[in-house]
């Protein structure tokens, strides 16, 4: 067990990547199945995106931040939404 919570694993990462989203006063994955969620214009969701395809920290396999974790096409459609680089 303690091989699997090493400080630097993939198991760890994903743990923090978890608790600081949960912290974080930014929007939750579940917010997507909130009614009340408000979505940011198709617009301003596709330039967010375009933004991100061209950060270091965007994977393209996965279309995934690796720095928060987040889907960034889900993401960048949310209207309270932030990028954790700061980027919009």
């Amino acid at each position: 067990m303690e091989n699997l919570l090493r400080k630097g694993t993939s198991l760890t990462n994903k743990w923090n990547q978890l608790k600081k989203m949960i912290s974080s006063g930014d929007v939750k994955p579940w917010d997507l199945l909130n009614p009340s969620t408000e979505y940011a214009t198709e617009e301003e969701a596709k330039s967010r995106f375009s933004i991100c395809e061209g950060c270091p920290k965007f994977s393209k396999m996965t279309k995934r931040c690796l720095e928060c974790g987040c889907f960034m096409e889900l993401k960048t459609k949310l209207k309270q939404a932030s990028c954790p680089m700061s980027k919009w």
